[in-house]
């Protein structure tokens, strides 16, 4: 059973970069985190939770606030022993590619003609730029969704809102409808929106396959003098 820690102590844990700290230093007094702090240590009394504590904000330790140019925005972490690492998508090394990676790295092959790294530790894109985030920051082991509803969504939307009022051209890729819930926080204006069914085998087929997402955020960066990602 993991320890009892409360996510505010786990931001401070987890090292945040300080332009995170500072746009979202606000969220941890309002009561909807509050309510969420006490959900998760109640949950942590009875069940297994991911990832581990000191991963849960590890988006926000791989790149400042004015670093990011890619946000991909997945559902909730991976809920196997062992997968979740902070990062939507993504598993440390020596962990087989789950099948929504897998179909995503088919995706980069075919848009971009470039055969993708086969580790499924998604750290390289991250060290490049790409906000690689969940809706929901944790989930119960076993049981995907699990924490949809408990106020996740609300810290994830102020971290949307925020990313959207820089001037800074970034390219947002929301894949599902967890993802494209977030749609109207961004200014569309200045930022690329780049909408796609979810990776997953139950949908990859339906607008994933084929959506040269990869191909497309490039070309954005690029057009606005920005460095491509090497996917």
């Amino acid at each position: 059973m993991p320890p009892l820690q409360s996510i505010s102590r786990e931001w401070k844990s987890g090292t945040p970069a300080p332009g995170w700290r500072e746009v979202l230093r606000q969220e941890f007094a309002q009561e909807y985190m509050k309510s969420l702090v006490r959900f998760l240590d109640e949950e942590r009394v009875h069940h297994t939770i991911f990832p581990e504590p000191a991963n849960i904000f590890r988006a926000y330790s791989m790149m400042d606030y004015d670093d990011v140019s890619v946000v991909i925005l997945g559902q909730d972490p991976y809920h196997g022993p062992g997968q979740a690492n902070g990062l939507c998508f993504s598993v440390n090394e020596g962990i087989p590619l789950p099948p929504s990676l897998q179909n995503i790295y088919k995706e980069i092959e075919s848009d971009t003609g470039h055969a993708p790294s086969r580790s499924g530790n998604l750290d390289r894109w991250a060290r490049q730029g790409v906000f690689l985030l969940n809706t929901c920051l944790t989930v119960r082991r076993g049981e995907a969704n699990s924490h949809r509803g408990r106020g996740w969504e609300r810290f994830t939307a102020k971290t949307i809102e925020a990313l959207s009022a820089r001037e800074a051209p970034m390219v947002f890729l929301l894949w599902g409808r967890n993802a494209q819930e977030h749609e109207a926080l961004i200014a569309e204006s200045r930022h690329l929106v780049l909408k796609a069914a979810h990776p997953s085998p139950f949908s990859a087929d339906r607008g994933f396959f084929g959506c040269r997402h990869f191909s497309k955020a490039n070309a954005f960066l690029t057009a606005h003098g920005r460095k491509p990602i090497e996917w």
